[in-house]
């Protein structure tokens, strides 16, 4: 017998939001989650990735276009929708008054757990994230880790099929946002639960997504997995910096040959995808140009280098 394929988990088309006043913050975008995928929206504050995620949680009415959660549409469908997912939201919303317990308790009860069946499964998930030993605790005496992972901890005590984390890791220290990283990446031994992440973090979208869509000004300007997004740039990147003039300088490595459609220049830097052509090779001939340049090197690219040549900012700063 044929195998009947599986449904994706989220299917949105031409989705859109204009806020009150006329801004634009998302402007028809389309994607597919597939289910037990995890899927990254990588991209600055403003991109849009809040609002889809609003739009997706049905917290925010979208003002065109249409989202599905397992087959309910968001906008038609908001219980059914909410019945089958869960959301992390980037500002806190957990009682600090209360013990962790309770908390879990009060989401459990809300979402309809059997009291018997929440009791063991609050510490199931308290257990796997290293939560049992503060879990009778106030909620104010945790630190900001603990709290986090307080957070997804609740989320995930009604079984979701997709869980939304917008901005999961926001204000952590390294050392915490470590260890949560370690917590979210080992849901995926844990359960097939489908997974959407929003982030500006370049190292959690490649360590944890499986495919990232890259949102800029309102629009996904790609979507591919962290591999494919970095192999469009090679294995390594001549970067040079000229003391004027960048992009008479890119004009002249396009005449030569030495760079081609997917090289750019922002402000005096230069960046130039080798393909495959030897390093030593690229700045020997950077060097016969005799351009005015202040500085040579070669790096690995990052997805910082595809969000620059895609919009022509750095993610990091914007």
């Amino acid at each position: 017998m044929p195998i009947t394929p599986t449904p994706p988990s989220i299917v949105v088309t031409d989705l859109s939001k204009t806020w009150p006043g006329g801004k634009q913050a998302v402007r028809g975008i389309s994607f597919e989650v597939a289910a037990g995928e995890v899927f990254g929206l990588l991209g600055p504050n403003g991109a849009g990735k809040s609002t889809t995620v609003g739009m997706l949680t049905t917290t925010v009415v979208p003002s065109g276009g249409r989202a599905r959660l397992h087959g309910h549409n968001v906008a038609t469908d908001p219980l059914d929708a909410r019945a089958v997912s869960a959301v992390v939201f980037q500002d806190a919303v957990i009682d600090r008054a209360l013990s962790g317990r309770r908390n879990m308790q009060i989401h459990s009860r809300l979402w309809g757990v059997p009291p018997d069946v929440a009791a063991t499964r609050i510490d199931r998930v308290a257990r796997d994230f290293g939560l049992i030993e503060y879990l009778d605790r106030a909620v104010g005496t945790y630190s900001g880790g603990q709290r986090r992972r307080l957070e997804i901890a609740r989320a995930l005590l009604s079984e979701p099929k997709v869980l939304f984390l917008d901005e999961p890791t926001v204000g952590l220290d390294p050392r915490i946002r470590y260890e949560l990283l370690d917590l979210i990446a080992a849901l995926r031994a844990r359960t097939s639960m489908t997974v959407l992440l929003t982030t500006h973090y370049l190292d959690e979208a490649e360590r944890l997504c499986d495919r990232v869509a890259i949102m800029h000004s309102g629009r996904i300007v790609a979507c591919d997995t962290p591999r494919a997004l970095l192999g469009a740039l090679g294995e390594e990147l001549l970067e040079l910096r000229v003391d004027a003039d960048p992009n008479g300088a890119l004009n002249a490595l396009r005449a030569e040959r030495l760079a081609g459609d997917d090289a750019f220049a922002i402000g005096t830097t230069i960046t130039v995808p080798a393909h495959g052509r030897p390093a030593g090779e690229l700045v020997a001939a950077v060097a016969r140009l005799q351009l005015r340049t202040t500085a040579v090197s070669t790096r690995r690219p990052t997805l910082d280098d595809v969000y620059l040549r895609l919009t022509g900012d750095s993610l990091a700063a914007a």
